[in-house]
This record gives C-alpha cells, structure tokens and sequence, in this order.
C-alpha cells in the first residue's frame, strides 16, 4: 500500500463518479426534451437549442471531472 496506489484509485474514483452525474443528466435532458417535442412539435427548435446548450454545459461538468483525475494522478 504506498502513495501511488492511492493516487491511481483516487484518480479513478475522481473521473468515475464525476462521469455518471453528467452521463444520467444527459440521459435525462435528452428524454425529457423529446417528450416535450412530441407534446408540442411546434417549439422544436426552440427545445433543440436549449437541450444542446444544456448538454454543453453538462458535459463539461465530466471534463472537469477528468481534468481534476489527471491532475490527481499526475502531480
């Protein structure tokens, strides 16, 4: 049990859990905005740009989840 061990599972831990939030979210704001597309078909690209602005903004809630798992493992 020495220090690098618990850097690669901190960093592991860091980029796992700082995924699912973003992948379930996203899996959420998709379902949800085709529901609304098909309740009312009319607002479509309205619904389109906010899902995509909120998917962008979503994931980079991941990508700071892997830029802090490589700054765990690599510092």
């Amino acid at each position: 049990m020495d220090a690098a061990m618990f850097k690669d599972l901190a960093a592991a831990l860091a980029i796992g859990l700082g995924a699912i939030g973003p992948g379930i979210g996203i899996g959420i704001i998709g379902g949800k905005a085709l529901e609304a597309i098909g309740r009312n078909p009319e607002v479509t690209p309205k619904i389109q740009t906010n899902m995509i602005l909120t998917i962008a903004f979503t994931e980079a809630l991941a990508i700071l989840a892997l830029m802090i798992a490589l700054i765990i493992k690599f510092m």
